[in-house]
């Protein structure tokens, strides 16, 4: 039973690697300003949308290199990917007003 079990965590590890290779890999800091930081997370929300929208059009059309699963996939990375970026500029439009209201 416990070779099952690691080899199931070895699987889902290793899934998990495919779906994002710097998953699992210690990252440096980010170098660069606020702005820049954002403006490439943003970049990248809008082309995972692109991406999911582009699968969907292609699967549509009848493309048989792209499956079902393939499609669901991305929408659901571009829809987690949406809501991340939605709760960040809450955060952020929360942290602004809370500034704004402190005595001087």
């Amino acid at each position: 039973m416990e070779i099952g079990s690691n080899s199931l965590i070895s699987e889902m590890q290793q899934m998990s690697l495919e779906a994002d290779p710097t998953a699992l890999k210690p990252t440096a800091a980010p170098a660069g300003d606020f702005e820049s930081l954002l403006g490439d997370a943003i970049n990248h929300v809008n082309g995972l949308q692109q991406t999911a929208s582009e699968l969907a059009t292609r699967m549509e059309l009848g493309d048989t290199s792209v499956t079902l699963s393939d499609t669901m996939i991305a929408k659901e990375k571009a829809g987690v990917a949406f809501e991340a970026t939605i709760q960040v500029r809450n955060k952020i439009v929360e942290a602004y007003k809370e500034i704004m209201s402190m005595p001087v």
